[in-house]
């Protein structure tokens, strides 16, 4: 029920902004905004997790195709008592992962080809039961969602700022240029604000539940101390930095330059977390 509160507001808030940067450009502007708020809202809900895996090149496969990682994400689904996911890979030396999709009906688990490069048996384990949790613990929707309106949030601010430079505001007077100016540069610390709020508690949760679930908190930390390495050495290259919350682990940059803004808790404080589990 609360997830779904939030993907109400997450939605409403989206909706409001498209809204609000459209009445910059009087009535004509506002109805645009009004129609393009609909057609992101339904897309959002009903197609985000599409929008996510295309972005990302991400390739539905067989087990004939990766048979380790179906093994093990088939395994995991098991002991979580779920249905088994969609498995996707990424074809990326970035070492990484995600899970997306509205519900436990129709979710998916994306791997890197870099991930299945450097971990062993026991620390895939540990990245894929939690990215199971993050769909048994219904966080997958409002995940998915949030980094889509982050996407969208990040092209309206760069729309706003084009019309700002080029006089596209509908009373200078009013000082229209400099407010729509101003909401181009907040707008992206709205999106990462909304990131913020869904993403750290979420990873804390997702870390103890697949410990709990494996009974073991030791292959799950290991791993984040290779993906850690791994993305400091190789970052990922395409993409959009709006949905790097939805990875098990910024796939942009090593650890943030400024904690209190990453989407993501510092990897330090999650592995001491981890192994401090009484299980």
């Amino acid at each position: 029920m609360l997830n779904r509160i939030k993907t109400i507001i997450l939605l409403g808030g989206l909706a409001g902004l498209m809204l609000l940067i459209g009445s910059y450009f009087g009535k004509t502007g506002l109805f645009i905004g009004l129609i393009f708020a609909i057609a992101t809202n339904f897309f959002s809900y009903f197609y985000s997790d599409k929008l996510v895996l295309s972005m990302y090149r991400a390739r539905k496969v067989k087990e004939s195709d990766f048979p380790r990682l179906w093994r093990i994400v088939k395994e995991v689904s098991r002991m979580a008592k779920i249905k088994m996911p969609k498995v996707y890979v990424i074809p990326s030396h970035t070492p990484n992962a995600f899970a997306t999709g509205r519900n436990e009906k129709n979710a998916a688990v994306a791997c890197t080809v870099g991930i299945l490069e450097i971990l062993n048996d026991e620390e895939l384990k540990g990245v894929i039961a939690h990215e199971i949790s993050h769909i048994k613990n219904r966080d997958i929707l409002i995940q998915t969602i949030a980094c889509t309106i982050g996407a969208v949030i990040s092209y309206l601010a760069m729309m706003a700022r084009w019309a700002a430079i080029f006089g596209g505001y509908r009373d200078e007077r009013r000082g229209g240029g400099i407010e729509l100016l101003a909401l181009a540069i907040i707008a992206p610390i709205v999106a990462l604000i909304i990131q913020l709020a869904i993403s750290r508690s979420r990873e804390y949760l997702a870390d103890e539940s697949a410990a709990k679930l494996l009974h073991n908190p030791k292959g799950l930390a290991s791993a984040l101390r290779k993906l850690e390495i791994g993305i400091r050495h190789t970052p990922m290259r395409f993409g959009n930095s709006a949905t790097s919350s939805l990875f098990i682990v910024n796939p942009f940059r090593g650890e943030a330059l400024i904690t209190l803004f990453s989407t993501h808790p510092p990897i330090k404080k999650r592995i001491e977390r981890l192994l401090s589990l009484k299980l």
